[in-house]
């Protein structure tokens, strides 16, 4: 069963960005999602299997983000 993911939520990532930094926000979902460095701005694209594999922890939207 896929992972519920939304838009606005923050994702913490096992890999790193160049940048240095772990989390990224949500910007698109569906088979491919648009992510977004919270440090850097930079944006990717990744498809769902990826994302599913990457992720460490998701922190919603609504929990207030860092």
């Amino acid at each position: 069963m896929p992972i519920k993911f939304e838009v606005g939520d923050v994702v913490e990532l096992k890999k790193q960005h160049p940048c240095g930094n772990h989390h990224f926000e949500i910007l698109r979902t569906g088979a491919d999602f648009r992510i977004k460095c919270v440090k850097c701005e930079k944006q990717l694209w990744l498809a769902r299997p990826e994302i599913e594999r990457r992720t460490k922890k998701i922190h919603p939207k609504n929990e207030g983000n860092e």
